[in-house]
């Protein structure tokens, strides 16, 4: 009972607060390796970073080919700051995990989020006249690089490069 596979010893990884947690090693994609194997250090979860940190380290991170990891800093501004910039940043992290499907070859999850991601980000501009570069962020170039990436993975069928394609987030995409 309880969903116990062949091999499983019947524990989790737990965090400190007993929250499951999967401590197995990620690559550079956040596609886990198996226990004992080499990975990439994780991003840790629940940072509360500026916007200015949020927007350095995930350029880094998407630079250095790890959306994946980006998309952690992304999802830690959208819990941790404040509502009505909520939809900004889960739109932030739904281009980062696009660019992870991209790059892992899922056509189907990569063009999905590519496209949610840009429409999320586009619409959170739209409603406001002071939203179009919040904290410097080009966010039109970000929805012309997610569409046009977006077409390219369903043209093409093939992954992409996540650091050769990574967005700039201050703009020059």
């Amino acid at each position: 009972m309880g969903g116990a596979t062949s091999g499983d010893t019947g524990t989790r990884d737990r965090d400190g607060e007993g929250r499951a947690r999967n401590a197995r090693p990620r690559d550079g994609l956040g596609r886990p390796l198996p226990y004992g194997a080499a990975g990439v250090e994780r991003q840790p979860e629940g940072v509360v970073r500026t916007p200015a940190e949020t927007v350095g380290e995930a350029q880094a991170l998407l630079d250095a080919g790890k959306p994946f990891h980006a998309h952690e800093v992304f999802e830690d501004a959208w819990k941790s700051g404040p509502e009505s910039e909520r939809a900004l940043w889960r739109g932030l992290a739904q281009l980062a995990v696009g660019l992870t499907h991209a790059a892992r070859g899922n056509v189907t999850g990569g063009v999905r989020l590519l496209r949610r991601g840009a429409g999320a980000v586009e619409e959170w501009a739209g409603t406001g006249p002071d939203r179009a570069r919040p904290y410097g962020l080009d966010l039109a170039g970000l929805t012309g690089w997610a569409r046009a990436l977006a077409a390219e993975v369903e043209r093409t069928v093939a992954p992409v490069d996540a650091a050769a394609r990574a967005p700039r987030l201050y703009g020059g995409t």
